[in-house]
């Protein structure tokens, strides 16, 4: 049967429509989320615990942490980039590369994503598809990690796991979706449909981009296995994801209400605690929102009232955290601005 084939006309308002879509979805899912967050806490008394009972040292070296952790990231992306051809460049602007895109991505979800690759490429006059395949390689190793990380954060923390899945009803819908054979039907279904439109539309723009984004994250992947350096690759990636975990265990010292899980028996000095609060909010950066704004904010107050912190008090500990993080990474950018302005090429 001849398929129809799709209008020029209809494939240019597709594409103004998802591209509408692309701004306007992050900012409606941080906003709404932000929006049920003031109505679940008063917002005077999160601002007084605040005032009252944070200890700012704390949030200076979580913000410290902060940027180390993306200088390592920099780095990091640099023996990718050495491993498909680029030049070793220096240090400061493997970092500002870093830098740059994180700022963008409070303004933007993945905005920062593209802004390092077309930086780095007219930089280096390198191939943009090249550097867009590393930067997606760049974040496929971090999903590895997420996943061996959650399995380390079921084999320690199983106890406070099992309270949010018993006694929540999103961790209730979780588990039943999950453990639902209707996900897989659809994830198959979805797979099926994918196939069906690359064998009878591939010639379409739509779907031409979508086989370019696939190709592009299995060309990054790839060069995950042919590092000239793996070792140290492995050894940044260590170095990346525990400033990520330190940023947060140090903001248990910054509240009383958190500092009490540090010595709670069991905790191992809090590092359980830690690492569970951590998790739940590396799980909600998969939300599309500016920053994690709203999404990370919930499922840190989540993560810590499994431990019987009040929304208030947890409020508090994410907006803190979140917003210090936040003005560090607008600094960052400042800086990565003014060095480019400085150094064009």
């Amino acid at each position: 049967m001849q398929l129809p084939k799709v209008s020029p006309a209809a494939e240019s308002a597709l594409h103004r429509v998802l591209r509408w879509l692309k701004y306007l979805i992050p900012f409606a899912v941080s906003a709404g989320m932000i929006v049920w967050l003031f109505r679940k806490v008063d917002f005077h008394e999160v601002m007084d615990t605040i005032r009252r009972g944070c200890d700012f040292r704390y949030i200076a070296l979580m913000m410290f942490i902060t940027m180390c952790s993306h200088i390592i990231r920099g780095i990091r992306w640099g023996i990718q980039l050495r491993s498909v051809g680029l030049p070793r460049v220096p240090v400061v602007v493997e970092s500002i590369s870093i830098f740059g895109a994180y700022a963008l991505n409070l303004v933007f979800p993945w905005l920062g994503e593209g802004w390092r690759c077309v930086y780095m490429s007219k930089r280096e006059k390198a191939p943009l598809s090249t550097v867009i395949g590393t930067d997606l390689g760049d974040r496929s190793s971090d999903a590895l990690t997420i996943i061996v990380l959650s399995l380390l954060t079921w084999a320690v923390a199983s106890a406070p796991l099992d309270r949010f899945f018993s006694h929540y009803a999103i961790g209730r819908d979780l588990e039943h979706y999950v453990g639902s054979p209707w996900l897989w039907v659809t994830i198959l279904g979805v797979l099926a449909l994918f196939d069906f439109l690359n064998r009878h539309y591939h010639n379409s723009a739509v779907v031409k981009s979508i086989d370019g984004t696939l190709d592009n994250m299995w060309n990054g992947f790839k060069v995950l296995f042919h590092l000239n350096r793996p070792w140290m690759y492995l050894i940044l990636t260590f170095g990346i994801w525990g400033c990520y975990f330190l940023e947060t265990y140090v903001c248990l010292y910054a509240f009383p209400f958190t500092r009490e899980l540090i010595t709670t028996p069991g905790s191992f000095y809090g590092l359980v605690p830690g690492l569970v609060i951590f998790m739940f909010g590396s799980y909600s950066m998969a939300v599309p929102s500016n920053g994690g704004l709203g999404p990370w904010n919930l499922a840190v107050m989540f993560a810590l009232s499994l431990y019987g912190i009040s929304n208030v008090d947890g409020a508090a500990f994410s907006i803190v955290m979140w917003s210090f993080q936040a003005m560090m990474l607008v600094a960052l950018g400042i800086f990565s601005a003014i060095y480019i302005s400085l150094h064009k090429k």
